[in-house]
């Protein structure tokens, strides 16, 4: 019984960053790593920012298909499961809102602070996140992110990998793109 709790709990803190959708059919599977490219007839390897992000792996995008604010916006969703890796909390603490509500499946509510404090603390801790199979959705300021996830986490003392399909919301805000609820 402690065991199937626990397992809800973790489920319903992924649930509180996304809603639950199922994702389209995934595109050629692509992981995201070092780019090349010609130098003087030379090829070396380039870091891009995406490749800088350890324990983050990005799967089933072509990420040269997307256009710079679909890159820019994927962007954001790496560098937020980073810092929840991380229990980086300046991080977070720019890359979300600071109105945003998370909302548990059991109903439980906590504020962005509460939720970070969980993180800060040990009580959620993230080990790797992947991004399968994600679809980005610009519209002006806002877009949305759909994907499913792959944690390994281990959630207020029970450790696990899970696999959660969602959607993550985000809005521009002086050229940056912001964690919100939807």
């Amino acid at each position: 019984m402690k065991k199937r709790i626990r397992f809800l709990i973790l489920v319903s803190v992924f649930v509180a960053l996304c809603s639950c959708a199922k994702p389209p059919e995934p595109a050629a599977e692509t992981f995201i790593t070092n780019t090349v490219t010609q130098t003087e007839g030379k090829e070396e390897m380039k870091k891009d920012e995406f490749s800088e992000l350890k324990n983050i792996e990005i799967t089933g995008v072509d990420i040269a298909s997307l256009d710079e604010e679909e890159k820019s916006v994927l962007l954001a969703q790496a560098k937020y499961c980073q810092a929840m890796t991380d229990a980086d909390i300046g991080t977070l603490r720019v890359l979300v809102a600071e109105d945003t509500v998370f909302t548990h499946m059991s109903g439980k509510q906590q504020t962005r602070e509460e939720y970070f404090d969980d993180i800060a603390r040990g009580r959620l801790r993230y080990f790797t996140i992947g991004i399968e199979d994600p679809v980005i959705g610009v519209d002006g300021d806002r877009a949305t992110v759909r994907f499913t996830s792959v944690l390994n986490a281990n959630a207020y003392g029970a450790r696990g990998a899970f696999r959660m399909s969602g959607v993550h919301a985000w809005e521009n805000r002086n050229g940056a793109w912001i964690s919100v609820n939807r």
